[in-house]
């Protein structure tokens, strides 16, 4: 499932290609027909995401939210649009100004697409947990929260009313950076260390944002530091303890550990994250 990184990354892409122009919609595979129908001929006035979550706004309309859970992805292109394929669930194209190229973006395999008013989105924003890439967002909600849990650290990094965005990639890197045994509960992380998580994130995710990667190794230990080949995995980028347990650990040697946590791939490294 795409991190939070990802989803800010395409609200921006959809501002820059549809802001202030009137968009076509279209749903091929059909499912989003009716809405696709209110949007087209409507400016786009803008994108925004909150997590996980994608919000193209429309002032006559609404919202159209969408999640794109484990298998929703987009393509992007400019000039004349090919046919869309019976797959695509929305269809959003325009003319960009001062120019004849079209832009368009095919939307496949979301769990959510849907249309939703004002107060529908309120509602979506409420039952979140704050966001290190939203402007105005910051960890003392979250803190409160995990200062008074039981459950571990890495579940509630993964709780997305507690932190909005964090995905399994985020969650195992900033945990290892910071030293922090996944296991370890909410309530006996210090203020302190839960700040230093926070501000990396923030850190982190921007760079996600900027180059459609996540990498979070530090300068010592990228590839061309240690003279290492680079990572080869598809998710790319450079990290340390995430897909990493057949590997040695890059600052310690010593083996990355693996273990199923509520249903997702934890990754850690026992010498460096001491219980």
């Amino acid at each position: 499932m795409p991190e939070g990184h990802t989803i800010h990354r395409l609200a921006a892409d959809h501002h820059k290609a549809f802001a202030g122009h009137k968009v076509r919609a279209t749903s091929p595979q059909g499912k989003f027909s009716d809405s696709a129908a209110l949007i087209t001929g409507q400016v786009l006035e803008t994108a925004e995401a909150h997590g996980k979550h994608l919000f193209l706004g429309f002032a006559a309309t609404g919202w159209v939210h969408i999640h794109l859970g484990l298998f929703g992805k987009y393509t992007w292109g400019t000039g004349e649009a090919p046919p869309p394929t019976d797959t695509v669930r929305l269809r959003l194209a325009t003319t960009n100004a001062g120019a004849n190229a079209t832009a368009y973006a095919d939307l496949r395999g979301p769990t959510t697409c849907t249309l939703i008013t004002d107060g529908e989105k309120q509602a979506i924003h409420d039952r979140l947990g704050p966001d290190p890439l939203r402007p105005g967002d910051d960890g003392g909600r979250a803190y409160a929260r995990v200062s008074r849990s039981r459950t571990s650290i890495a579940a509630l990094l993964m709780d997305q009313k507690v932190v909005a965005g964090v995905g399994n990639v985020y969650r195992a890197e900033v945990l290892f950076r910071h030293g922090i045994d996944p296991y370890r509960l909410g309530r006996d992380v210090t203020r302190r260390e839960w700040d230093a998580i926070w501000a990396d994130l923030v850190d982190l995710m921007r760079e996600g944002v900027r180059n459609n990667r996540i990498d979070t190794v530090r300068p010592e230990h990228t590839p061309e530091a240690m003279g290492r080949p680079p990572r080869v995995d598809d998710h790319g980028g450079e990290v340390y303890v995430y897909r990493s347990a057949d590997r040695p650990c890059l600052v310690c040697g010593g083996g990355i550990r693996t273990a199923d946590l509520a249903a997702r791939n934890l990754f850690w490294c026992p010498s460096c994250q001491r219980a």
